[in-house]
């Protein structure tokens, strides 16, 4: 079932985190910022929506990442109940789709609660100072790829942050499979 994000706190910090990633490292919110701001997206291996966009979001990423923006993503899915998305195969994901980002393991689901994460794909933009101004999906293609000559929505959003340091308007919210969290016994 498609979720959507329905709250957006513009201005707020950067949550720290500390996670294991796909290539054996481990790495904190300071390790993958750039020099012009961050990108934090919530991914996991199975939902029809990151599937679907996977290839543009590699690429999306390499050429935020070469204009000095730092992106990571987090697969915080609950593994035992979606074995999809264990660590292995978050490790197999990654080779597969030639992740050139950090792909992080949030087990514990802490640094997604923390960041109020939604759906998969979820994307959070920050500027070079930590403040979030980018909140939105990566372009108009859900699970089917956008229109000949759609915007390029995430990549259009932190240019302009990166340039002006203000949050673009009309930022449409993300939409896709909601983080499967772990269920907490009473």
């Amino acid at each position: 079932m498609a979720t959507a994000v329905t709250s957006v706190i513009l201005g707020a910090p950067a949550r720290d985190f500390r996670l294991p990633a796909t290539d054996g490292r481990t790495y904190s919110l300071s390790d993958v910022t750039g020099e012009n701001g961050a990108v934090i997206a919530f991914i996991c291996n199975h939902c029809p929506y990151v599937l679907a966009v996977i290839g543009r979001l590699a690429a999306d990423a390499r050429i935020l990442m070469a204009e000095g923006i730092g992106f990571a993503a987090i697969c915080a899915n609950d593994a035992a109940a979606y074995p999809e998305d264990s660590f292995a195969n978050m490790q197999r994901f990654a080779e597969t789709h030639a992740l050139p980002f950090p792909y992080l393991h949030d087990e514990t689901q802490q640094v997604a609660r923390a960041y109020d994460a939604i759906c998969t794909p979820d994307f959070f933009g920050y500027d070079r100072e930590g403040r979030l101004k980018y909140r939105g999906r990566l372009d108009e293609g859900r699970t089917a790829p956008p229109a000949a000559g759609a915007r390029r929505e995430l990549v259009e959003a932190m240019r302009e942050i990166a340039r002006t340091g203000r949050a673009p308007e009309g930022q449409i919210p993300s939409i896709g499979c909601s983080i499967k969290w772990k269920t907490t016994k009473a």
